[in-house]
Parts: structure tokens; sequence; C-alpha cells
């Protein structure tokens, strides 16, 4: 039975991730760390708790004996906030997990990073995104794996008038994207979210970059698997994250 711990699970990606880990016999516990309290649903394999995402200390305890950690935290909207504001959490805050995981001899840990993520890249996001992954492949994890998606498609508008031309206009481009373009595909949360909890039962070692090809691949062999697993006693909220 594994013990899973997650930073940042309050997000769309985040609830889909904890959704399919509560449903999934291997999971024995499922650890939730964040800012602020789950509402989403409630399973009693839940435990969560309200930390200090900037000190480790506050939650370093909460790591004993986890097998896996799963790193979903982020700014929501990058753009509207300072450049200074936005490494403190996206990258900074992300960086110290992972490093309090490492010494809590956590062996798996998983990042939803973006694609393109280059830590010599010319754009300030992009570049944050490559500074992070590098200081997580700096730890020597047993196994890390970097989710790097490209738009993300909800099912409701979180952020106004760009999200919401995003949403109605990035599924009819996809198609647009073949080839070594496939990486830059729209992904619905839920089947990003799913892919990321069912990459735990994947036997592999070392560092994985995974992109749209790969998650729509775990996503569709494993996926199928859960329709008869989940939990009777799961409640959960309405969505509308």
């Amino acid at each position: 039975m594994t013990r899973v711990v997650m930073f940042g699970a309050t997000g769309a990606v985040g609830t889909e991730v904890v959704r399919t880990l509560v449903a999934m016999e291997e999971v024995g516990e499922l650890v939730l760390l964040g800012r602020s309290a789950f509402n989403s649903l409630e399973h009693p394999k839940i435990r969560a708790h309200i930390v200090d995402v900037f000190g480790p200390a506050t939650y370093a305890v909460h790591l004993a004996g986890a097998d896996a950690a799963i790193c979903t935290l982020g700014v929501g909207q990058p753009s509207k906030v300072k450049r200074d504001d936005f490494l403190r959490i996206d990258r900074d805050a992300v960086l110290a997990f992972g490093k309090a995981c490492k010494d809590a001899e956590v062996s798996h840990f998983q990042l939803l990073g973006s694609v393109g993520a280059d830590a010599r890249s010319l754009s300030f996001f992009l570049r944050s995104k490559g500074q992070l992954e590098e200081g997580l492949r700096a730890l020597g994890f047993a196994r890390l794996s970097f989710f790097h998606p490209s738009m993300i498609l909800t099912p409701s508008n979180r952020y106004g008038l760009s999200q919401a031309l995003v949403l109605a206009l990035w599924p009819r481009l996809s198609p647009v994207f073949f080839g070594p373009l496939k990486k830059y595909r729209g992904i619905e949360v839920e089947k990003l979210g799913r892919a990321m909890a069912l990459n735990l039962l994947r036997d592999a070692r070392d560092t994985e970059v995974l992109e749209w090809t790969e998650i729509m691949a775990i996503e569709a062999d494993t996926a199928g698997t859960l329709a008869d697993s989940r939990s009777s006693s799961t409640h959960e909220k309405p969505r509308g994250l």
C-alpha cells in the first residue's frame, strides 16, 4: 500500500489527480498539503493539512513514510503577479518541497511543469520552469517525472475572457499540431490528472519528461482499469474549479 503526499492539490489538475488516487487500490493513504483547505471531495484515504508552503518545517512531519510525492502547486495566472512573487511560489517553494521530500527519503517525485521548460529559455516563464527542474534533478531522486502539458483544457472558465477564448479555440487548433508539434496539443484536465496519478503504477527509473503523446498513452492504457474500482465511500463536492 503506497503512501502519497501532494503539494497544491486544490487546483484544477490537483483535484483530478486526487480523484484518481483515491480510487486506486495501490494507494493506502493520501496526504494533501496546501495553503487552503481541500474541499472538493471527501474520502477515508485523505489526510489534508493546511501548511505554510514557504516553510518546510511546517509540513516536514507529514512527509515521513511517503513513497511518492506529486506537486501541482503553481500560480494560476502568472501575468497577474509580480515576477518575484511568481518565482517565490512557482519555483522556490516547489524546490523547497522537493528537498524536504528527498530528506524524508521519498523515492519518486512528480511535477506538473510546462511544455518548453528550459533553464536557458528567453521566456521568463519557461526559464523559471527549467530552473526548477534543474534544481530537482540535482537532488537525486530515484525516479523523477516531469509532466509537460501545453494548454490545459478545463470544463469551466476560471480566468475571464482570455481563458474563454482559449477554451473555445484550442480544441479546434489541436489537429494542426502533428509530428514534432504534437506536444502543443491541448489536453483535458481530467486526462492529465488521471495520467499523473496512474504514472505511479508504471515501472520506470531515473528522470522522464512526459509530453502530450506520453501523457495520453498513460491515460489510455490504464484509465480503464479504474472503472470498477471507484470507492462507494467517496463523496464528491460539486465541481466548478
